[in-house]
């Protein structure tokens, strides 16, 4: 367990009501109980084992899985009570029993070889533990459905109810002729019957009771109905009664022997309570960390803090209920800068930043995920200290300055290289000179501890002293000068003005006012502040044209990016292309050959048929003739597409032109009527127009000639 100074430092930082938002997503007694103790631990073993089972449900939230933890009942006290031997439970209370069974049944079947491998932190609530079956199977035996005995559960019990069946259908059959004959009479009745200390009576009209005879049993609130046990039914119902008593003892006795039976296996099942219970818990963690969106960081078994992206938990969710945004921090503290003083105006989020660092190292060393990126790296503490607000003593009697010198006394006697502390204003309440040189003094021996810690002031020696101790670094809280508002953003690296005299003037106080308390501070501390004041404004001007250019940069990448994208689809439509077309003179080849195939098995049967080989030959001579023409018209049609293309339109003197018969190509020399001369090469050709297509050279071929 961490140790904690003050006692309420918890409640300082807020950690109760993190407990308080925990326990309203918890459904079981254990895991309420659970989330109210919720503890600080110190060992990284566990502190990761926490982090990754609430990690790895909201996994399983997340990607719409359902994990069977539905049991939230506490059968504490039933399960104690089945330990004690001669105990009894009733069907009810077996029945719960038998649920909480079934849903551990559920729970080892989801974890399956391949889930126990992608889920080993939920997997090991159940490593110590086991499913035993005969629990359910000793149940069913005895209870159906709705807790109730069975009638085979025993042979006295078989026959007590099958006795009881006979005996109830014989009454009902005796009942049901004398209330017809006393309808018939006039005796009977509205109500007609009813069942009185268990015994089955008629209603009758009171001026006619002592016209039948039986028991009278009471009479209705008007006195003008009486109830009377017929004298027929008077035996039937006392045999009813004394088998209804002894059902009830073998029932009882039934149960009473189900509960040795399963009394062996109470500290089993105690086990089971306390498995669902936790998966209740760590269900919980789940559900709080999606409403926060909360993450699982890198953790160390050292004192370090490196927060990205990091914001207070609580007021993200406030924020959100009220649709603003939350300002993260980031924020990193090691070996070589350990306390981090943060200095600005008030209301600029000093203390938000102070208690967002405590409360997210308090919530993860308690196995909760935390409000910041999930590249962070936390530490694990020891000790954490904090002194924040108005510490003033009743009780000892001490001042608010005295109450945070004993909190100062404690902090430099404790503080060690596993210590973290939060100091909210140091040295206030005394004078500024005097509690400014004791600051110094404390800071001095915290650095030296190599305690880490954040410290938030309006001291300017200490915005100095930052600059000069190793291990203490200057934050400031960035603040808008034009609009005086604070912009809630943590710098690291740089101290902050207080903007007293600008907040002054933007407000309109007189000048000369201004003036005169100008001339009452130390010059070389009012230079100061309007220094901080100029470089903080500058520095807001750096960030804001370093914003632009990183999103020009973005932008930049991002068409890029695009463009890549529109190019590699052009290539592969390209490809896509190229490999039909290929496919396509694949397919008319193999169908060639397929024709070519099936023409020369005709030949070869028709030589073996005929006797004139003569003629088969002719033929065969003819077909491979055709065969070869085709392969000539093919190899000059892909001569020509490798260097020509059609462009078409009328043909005229000097177009190059191609011949459909033969697809060679020529150049256009004369035209006569519906004939054109064709020179190819030196040969003259008189082709017909209608034969001849207008082309003309690839760009690419012209340009290698």
């Amino acid at each position: 367990m961490i140790q904690l100074f003050p006692e309420s430092a918890l409640t300082q930082l807020e950690f109760d009501k993190v407990r308080a938002l925990l326990m309203e997503h918890c459904q079981s007694e254990y895991g309420r109980h659970k989330a109210e103790k919720l503890r600080v631990h110190t060992k990284l073993e566990f502190i990761e084992l926490e982090l990754r089972q609430t990690h790895e449900y909201k996994l399983i939230r997340q990607s719409g899985l359902y994990f069977p933890n539905d049991y939230v009942l506490n059968l504490s006290k039933d399960i104690r009570l089945l330990g004690i031997p001669g105990s009894f439970l009733g069907g009810e209370q077996w029945m719960q029993i038998r649920r909480l069974a079934e849903n551990m049944q559920s729970i080892f079947r989801w974890f399956d070889t391949e889930r126990r491998v992608a889920y080993p932190a939920l997997s090991q609530v159940i490593k110590d533990t086991y499913y035993e079956k005969t629990i359910i199977q000793l149940i069913d035996e005895v209870l159906d459905e709705g807790g109730n005995v069975r009638d085979n559960a025993s042979e006295d019990l078989a026959r007590i109810r099958m006795s009881l069946y006979r005996k109830r259908g014989e009454l009902s059959r005796v009942f049901d002729r004398i209330v017809r004959k006393m309808k018939r009479d006039g005796l009977a009745a509205d109500i007609e019957e009813s069942f009185m200390n268990g015994r089955r009576v008629i209603a009758v009209f009171a001026e006619h009771k002592r016209q039948v005879k039986g028991i009278l049993h009471g009479e209705s609130d008007t006195r003008k109905t009486s109830f009377i046990e017929p004298e027929e039914t008077i035996g039937l119902n006392n045999d009813i009664f004394e088998l209804e008593n002894d059902e009830r003892k073998e029932v009882y006795r039934i149960l009473r022997d189900l509960t040795a039976r399963l009394s062996v296996y109470a500290p089993l099942l105690k086990t089971y309570l306390e498995v669902v219970g936790e998966y209740d818990f760590i269900r919980g963690k789940a559900r709080l960390a999606i409403d926060m969106d909360a993450n699982y960081p890198t953790v160390v078994d050292k004192a370090h803090v490196q927060l990205i992206r990091a914001y207070h938990p609580l007021l993200y969710l406030y924020n959100l209920r009220s649709g603003k945004p939350t300002i993260p921090l980031n924020l990193t503290l090691d070996e070589q800068s350990r306390i981090l003083v943060i200095s600005g105006p008030n209301a600029g989020g000093k203390t938000v930043s102070l208690k967002t660092v405590g409360l997210l190292q308090l919530m993860l060393q308690s196995g909760l995920l935390v409000t910041a990126d999930p590249d962070s790296t936390f530490g694990v503490f020891k000790k954490l200290m904090i002194h924040i607000g108005d510490t003033q003593s009743l009780e000892f009697e001490l001042s608010t300055y005295s109450a945070h010198l004993v909190h100062m006394k404690h902090f430099m006697e404790a503080a060690n290289g596993r210590t973290m502390f939060f100091i909210d204003e140091l040295g206030s309440g005394s004078d500024p000179n005097l509690g400014g040189a004791f600051a110094e003094v404390i800071m001095e021996e915290l650095a030296r501890k190599h305690a880490y810690g954040i410290v938030t002031t309006h001291y300017l020696n200490l915005k100095v002293m930052a600059g000069k101790v190793p291990g203490i670094i200057n934050g400031a809280m960035a603040f808008d000068e034009q609009r005086l508002l604070p912009m809630y953003q943590l710098i690291v690296g740089k101290p902050g003005s207080s903007y007293t005299f600008a907040i002054a003037e933007r407000i309109g106080l007189d000048k000369r006012l201004i003036e005169r308390a100008r001339t009452l501070v130390d010059e070389d501390q009012y230079n100061l502040d309007r220094l901080l004041n100029r470089t903080e404004q500058d520095l807001r001007q750096v960030e804001k044209r370093e914003k632009d250019l990183n999103k020009m940069l973005a932008d930049n990448a991002r068409l890029k990016k695009e463009m890549e994208t529109v190019m590699d689809k052009e290539r592969h439509r390209q490809q896509v292309e190229l490999q039909r077309e290929q496919n396509r003179i694949t397919d008319e080849r193999i169908a060639q050959m397929k024709d070519m195939e099936r023409k020369l098995k005709a030949v070869v049967s028709e030589w073996k048929r005929t006797e004139n080989k003569e003629e088969v030959m002719k033929t065969l001579n003819a077909l491979l003739f055709q065969q070869k023409e085709k392969q000539v018209t093919e190899k000059r049609q892909a001569a020509f597409d490798e260097k020509y293309v059609e462009i078409g339109g009328a043909v005229k003197v000097g177009d190059r032109v191609k011949m459909r018969q033969n697809r060679q190509v020529g150049t256009v020399s004369e035209i006569r009527g519906k004939k054109a001369i064709v020179q190819l090469g030196r040969i003259p050709l008189t082709v017909d127009l209608g034969d001849l297509t207008v082309v003309e050279e690839k760009p690419e071929t012209a340009s290698s000639q």
